[in-house]
């Protein structure tokens, strides 16, 4: 994990995912390589490529944006299930800076119609996925999906246990109770600025814990 300079501005772009789901932007595989050339010509920091388990023909596309593009971060979706997170590895593994993005439904309407999953499981299911994709890759991002629609309480709550899972793997140990001040501390800083992925990533390498850690490294 690296410190990042909190006034850049990192540019994730979700053209080829999130993007290519509007009715009637469907794209060929040479359509998507030249829409992830001119991401990579204007200097995009991070290219979401697609959800490699939705299709073969997804995966098809972000295996080969990853062995093509270089430059930016080439990141993949997945579904906080194990398929899922292997089938993003399979397809991101070769590129240069490869990523895995991890999301689960935390609003109660998605956990109650969509998920049919109680708070705890789906904490769980986040704790275990992320610790899962990061046995195949330093870089990680997790999502509360329809976050703005979840109780701020159990938001909250779910951030603060993917932090302290995040933790473990910034110090080279599991946490203890001398680290949740500083975890907490995290939680409250992603809070205000809206659950930023960076804002966490941030308040980890900003940490009394990390820092000492460096210092004695």
């Amino acid at each position: 994990m690296n410190a990042m300079d909190e006034n850049r501005v990192v540019i994730f772009d979700t053209t080829l995912r999130d993007g290519e789901q509007a009715p009637g932007c469907s794209m060929t595989l040479n359509e998507k390589l030249r829409v992830a050339s001119a991401l990579r010509d204007l200097r995009v920091d991070v290219i979401e490529a697609g959800f490699p388990a939705a299709s073969p023909g997804d995966f098809k596309a972000v295996q080969t944006i990853a062995r093509t593009i270089e430059g930016p971060t080439i990141c993949g979706l997945a579904r906080c299930n194990p398929r899922d997170i292997k089938r993003v590895w399979d397809a991101v593994k070769d590129a240069a800076s490869p990523r895995i993005h991890v999301f689960v439904a935390t609003s109660r309407i998605h956990r109650e119609h969509k998920l049919q999953m109680a708070k705890a499981e789906i904490l769980k299911s986040a704790v275990e996925s992320v610790s899962y994709a990061r046995s195949f890759c330093d870089n990680v991002e997790f999502s509360p999906e329809d976050a703005s629609r979840t109780e701020l309480e159990y938001l909250a709550e779910v951030v603060e246990a993917v932090a302290a899972k995040l933790m473990t793997y910034a110090l080279g140990r599991g946490v203890d109770a001398a680290d949740m001040p500083a975890i907490r501390r995290i939680v409250r800083e992603a809070e205000a600025s809206d659950y930023r992925w960076s804002s966490l990533v941030l308040g980890i390498v900003r940490s009394i814990p990390f820092q000492l850690r460096r210092a004695a490294s």
